[in-house]
């Protein structure tokens, strides 16, 4: 028997080669390159290959743009409040949703609700294959879910799931997940980076020729991206990434993607006995529980998406020997270490001979510059012993020349940290208000220097 022929495919892009190379050599990645079984060169027929590969939408007339009539997109909202913030207000009719995370941190569990009460008013199918039917109203019965409108499929082969599609007519629907179908048209097992990219758009078409919004569950890798090629990501409209702690009972939802809304949004979840709950105020997570101001704490107003967050961060100056340690959680190491050079440089504080550990408090993770200000103060704080004034607030970008610079949307931070009982805060002189914001001191600065000294004149 003829063994079949095999091609190497690259998980990330989605190109070929005849054989295994370490670098991939259409991106450029390294040890990307799948083996799998080369497909066919003709499918089954011209009807076949017209049917698999139409057009998402229907051609039209080259015309010009300001002549194109566009109006804002409609929005149905989930029933759950967080999730919509993250997709930018609810579902889009036709939309195409990819979202993936770690095993076991509640992708089943949120999609399951949102089906739940999207099908009180429209008609939602639930496709599942990695679980059986009762798999599945166990956990909606766990829930406290009803199910009373709510369609379910436990299948994995994409032609009946089509099928079922067009006899159904959903207005929305689930695919759990999307490494588990199959496609007749390919030999490739599922899973495989062919069957992957074949089966989502598939239903990519099929979403936008039918007008039914479809969520795709994905899995991820060990190094937390989303398994498959990487053009499944382009293929779909938003991509969406649960995170957190699977010993914490918080959640997080960030949008990569959103062609309908604000990428980096977040949504803020908390996992109970009876499903997540949405988080209305995740300031409080992020904030430390201490009574009295401690040294080497300071709260930090953060931005994600459009939410400002505060977030407490912390830092541990300690002696360290010939080798001192730069340790930061949640926080680029890199920039700690920039940061560090800066303090010394330009404020004349030196820690060259101790170890600086910085934490962002909650388990999240920061990546805008305008956390500069807050570690920095967190580490004077540390070293000389002394806690920051109680209601203490600070936020702004660090040069290396040691200029405080501004960060975006400075007033909200601003009325958010007010709005939370915080009484003084220390920001570039770009974000001081032009008006008094009540309960709120705020200290403008141009430098790291004059940052410090009013730290002292705080104390």
């Amino acid at each position: 028997m003829a063994r079949d022929k095999t091609i190497y495919t690259c998980r990330d892009c989605g190109g070929t080669s005849p054989k295994w190379l370490g670098k991939c050599p259409q991106c450029n990645a390294w040890n990307t390159l799948d083996e799998t079984v080369a497909e066919p060169t003709a499918a089954a027929g011209a009807a076949g290959r017209n049917t698999r590969f139409q057009a998402l939408a229907k051609s039209q007339p080259v015309a010009t743009l300001a002549d194109i009539e566009a109006a804002e997109v409609a929005r149905t909202p989930t029933g759950l409040e967080e999730l919509d913030r993250v997709l930018g207000g609810g579902i889009v009719e036709g939309g195409v949703v990819l979202i993936g995370g770690d095993p076991g941190i509640g992708k089943s569990t949120l999609l399951l609700q949102a089906a739940e009460a999207l099908s009180r008013q429209m008609n939602v199918l639930y496709v599942t294959g990695e679980e059986s039917g009762a798999q599945v109203a166990l956990r909606a019965r766990r829930l406290g879910l009803e199910g009373l409108q709510l369609r379910l499929l436990a299948e994995i082969g994409l032609e009946r799931i089509l099928a079922t599609l067009a006899a159904e007519q959903p207005a929305f629907c689930v695919i759990d997940s999307i490494q588990t179908l199959f496609s007749e048209q390919l030999t490739s097992a599922p899973g495989s980076v062919a069957q992957v990219r074949e089966c989502a758009a598939q239903l990519t078409r099929v979403a936008k020729s039918t007008g039914c919004t479809i969520v795709l569950v994905g899995h991820v890798t060990k190094e937390g991206a989303l398994a498959g090629p990487r053009v499944l990501e382009h293929i779909v409209d938003t991509v969406l990434y649960f995170e957190g702690d699977t010993h914490s009972s918080f959640r997080l939802v960030r949008a990569i993607k959103n062609r309908f809304g604000a990428v980096n949004e977040i949504g803020v979840f908390a996992m109970t006995d009876k499903g997540l709950k949405g988080v209305t105020n995740p300031s409080a997570i992020f904030l430390s529980t201490q009574g009295e101001p401690v040294p080497g704490a300071c709260v930090l107003v953060t931005l994600e998406g459009t939410r400002p967050m505060l977030v407490e961060i912390q830092a541990l100056v300690d002696s360290g020997g010939p080798s001192p340690r730069r340790l930061s959680v949640g926080l680029d190491r890199d920039r700690l270490a920039m940061l560090l050079a800066v303090l010394h440089r330009h404020a004349g504080v030196s820690c060259a001979d101790q170890d600086v550990f910085v934490n962002a408090v909650g388990g999240v993770r920061i990546g805008e510059p305008a956390a500069d200000l807050a570690v920095l103060l967190a580490i004077q704080s540390s070293l000389r012993g002394r806690a920051l004034p109680k209601g203490f607030i600070a936020f702004g970008e660090v040069g290396l020349a040691g200029e405080v610079r501004p960060a975006p949307r400075g007033q909200d931070r601003l009325k958010e940290a007010a709005k939370l009982g915080f009484s003084v805060a220390l920001v570039p002189r770009a974000n001081a208000p032009k008006k008094a914001i009540e309960g709120l001191t705020v200290h403008p600065v141009d430098r790291i220097e004059q940052a410090i000294e009013i730290l002292r004149t705080l104390d």
